[in-house]
């Protein structure tokens, strides 16, 4: 079954507590922890230690799972910290964004010559490091994920499937995921109106009020046989109340479990609690 998760840099105004807590309660099975320097860090690389049984508290207090870590630096130094830290408090995968422009061939070899590396320095810890197509970035579309793809075989290496990136690249997530499946190890999932550089406001990112096909796209994850995380990340929460972004997640899990429920992919908590029941 395919799990549901928040990145709490959705909740950046608030503690991590906070988050944990009301990603809980809007129904979602686990939490990307934030740890982005200089944007939200729920998840402070330096000092990991500090936070590890309290975060494994939040954990079984509220019933989630943290399902991946997003760091964004492709700085080493901070990179390692955060495979140490995803080792210690078991989280699956730390997620990257490229680095380097797009259309400069130099930025595009550097981008991936980095991340090979730092993918083997992953899976020395057992960690997947995901990294996505970001709109600005070397690595934006599908060929330059392929590229990438093809030139990194590492065990620790996968793609992070952002389907808004990929939209606003000027493709349709839904063609373009199957060309990708085979290595996509984590799934970042919001909506947007348009294909503009930015996202648009927190409510055009609810899944499900924006243009791209998003259920069109959970039917190719499904057909796929995709069975990995797909977490929420909605950005530019800076300053909205918690009812506010509280919301936003809410009707995002509706809409996401209401897709993959009918395709087979989900089941509901009481259906899950009675099989375990026997």
């Amino acid at each position: 079954m395919i799990k549901l998760g928040v990145n709490s840099v959705l909740f950046k105004d608030f503690d991590v507590e906070t988050a944990v807590r009301h990603i809980a309660l809007c129904g979602y099975d686990g939490v990307e922890l934030s740890a982005i320097q200089g944007m939200c860090e729920h998840l402070v690389l330096d000092s990991w230690q500090d936070q590890a049984e309290e975060l494994k508290r939040l954990a079984a207090e509220y019933g989630i799972s943290y399902l991946s870590m997003e760091v964004a630096s492709l700085d080493e130094a901070r990179l390692t910290k955060a495979f140490e830290a995803a080792q210690a408090i078991g989280i699956p995968v730390v997620n990257v964004g490229p680095g380097g422009k797009s259309n400069e061939e130099a930025d595009l070899v550097q981008s991936i010559a980095t991340l090979s590396h730092l993918s083997d320095l992953a899976a020395s810890y057992g960690v997947t490091l995901c990294v996505k197509a970001h709109v600005g970035n070397a690595i934006y579309n599908t060929p330059t994920t392929l590229r990438a793809m093809e030139a990194i075989d590492s065990a620790g290496f996968g793609i992070d499937m952002d389907p808004s990136h990929v939209y606003r690249a000027g493709e349709n997530p839904e063609e373009a995921l199957p060309q990708v499946l085979s290595r996509v190890k984590h799934v970042h999932i919001r909506d947007c109106k348009g294909r503009s550089a930015g996202p648009g406001p927190i409510p055009q990112q609810a899944c499900g009020r924006g243009d791209i096909d998003l259920a069109a796209y959970c039917k190719v994850m499904v057909d796929g046989g995709y069975d990995g995380p797909v977490c929420l990340e909605v950005i530019g929460a800076a300053g909205h109340s918690l009812a506010e972004v509280s919301i936003i997640a809410a009707e995002s899990y509706g809409y996401l479990n209401g897709c993959l429920r009918a395709l087979g992919a989900r089941q509901s908590k009481d259906d899950a609690l009675q099989r375990q029941n026997g």
